[in-house]
C-alpha cells in the first residue's frame, strides 16, 4: 500500500456515513440545536460577557464614549506604557500625547512590533456565553499581527451593539470570508500539572473597555 491508497483510504472513511447521492450543494445538516442558552436582556448580556471576560483574565472596564480616551490613557500608563500601534481605524483621539503612537503599516516590522509596550483596537463581535471577543481585520481591528506581538491589549467594545449572546449569533453577523481572531482572555497555555503560564502565543495581558454612548 502507498501513499495514495493511505490518503484515499482515510476519505472513503470520513464519507462512510454520507448518504449515496448528496452532493457539496445539497442542503445542509439540520442544527436544531438551541441559538442562545436563555433569555436576557441586553443588560444581562453585557454584564454576563464582563463576567466571562472576568473568568478568563481578563481586565474588563466600563466607561462612556466621552470618557474612552481619558479610559485609555490611565490603562496605558498604569502598565506603564510608552509606545502604542493602532490600525488605521482607530481614532488619534483615543491616544494620549505623551505616548509614541505608532500607525500599523506594512512595514511595520515584527521586531519593531516586539518594541511597541501596547497595541489599542476596536472589536467586530463579542460573545457573552464564552467571553470571547472577534476581531476580523476590519479597520478598526487591523492584522492579526498586532494584536499578537505587543504584550499588553486594550480591546474597546461598544456595547450594546457590539455585544451578542452566543456563538451561533455572533457567527451570524461575521463574514466568513474575512480573517477572524477569536480571544478569550490573555494568551496562556498549561503543562501536564497545569501550571498556568501567560503570554506563551500573545499578550498577557488584556484590557476590555465595554463602552456605552453618552
Amino acid at each position: 500500500m502507498n501513499h495514495r491508497d493511505i490518503v484515499l483510504g482515510r476519505v472513503r472513511r470520513a464519507l462512510a456515513d454520507v448518504p449515496r447521492g448528496e452532493r457539496p450543494d445539497s442542503p445542509g445538516t439540520p442544527r436544531e440545536y438551541l441559538r442562545v442558552h436563555g433569555e436576557r436582556t441586553e443588560e444581562e448580556t453585557t454584564r454576563l460577557l464582563a463576567e466571562h471576560l472576568a473568568d478568563y483574565r481578563a481586565q474588563v472596564h466600563h466607561c462612556t464614549l466621552r470618557k474612552l480616551p481619558e479610559t485609555i490613557a490611565g490603562l496605558l500608563t498604569e502598565r506603564g506604557s510608552r509606545s502604542v500601534v493602532t490600525p488605521a481605524g482607530v481614532p488619534d483621539a483615543w491616544i494620549p500625547g505623551d505616548v509614541q503612537h505608532v500607525r500599523d503599516s506594512p512595514g511595520l516590522t515584527p521586531h519593531a512590533l516586539d518594541e511597541t509596550d501596547s497595541v489599542v483596537t476596536g472589536c467586530a463581535v463579542a460573545v457573552a456565553e464564552t467571553g470571547t471577543l472577534v476581531l476580523d481585520a476590519s479597520e478598526d481591528q487591523g492584522r492579526r499581527r498586532i494584536t499578537l506581538v505587543p504584550d499588553h491589549h486594550v480591546c474597546v467594545v461598544r456595547v450594546p451593539r457590539q455585544v451578542v449572546g452566543s456563538v451561533p449569533q455572533a457567527l451570524e453577523r461575521l463574514d466568513p470570508g474575512r480573517p477572524q481572531t477569536w480571544i478569550s482572555g490573555p494568551s496562556a497555555t498549561s503543562d501536564i500539572e497545569l501550571d498556568r503560564v501567560e503570554g506563551v502565543h500573545g499578550p498577557r495581558t488584556l484590557d476590555v473597555v465595554l463602552v456605552s454612548e453618552d
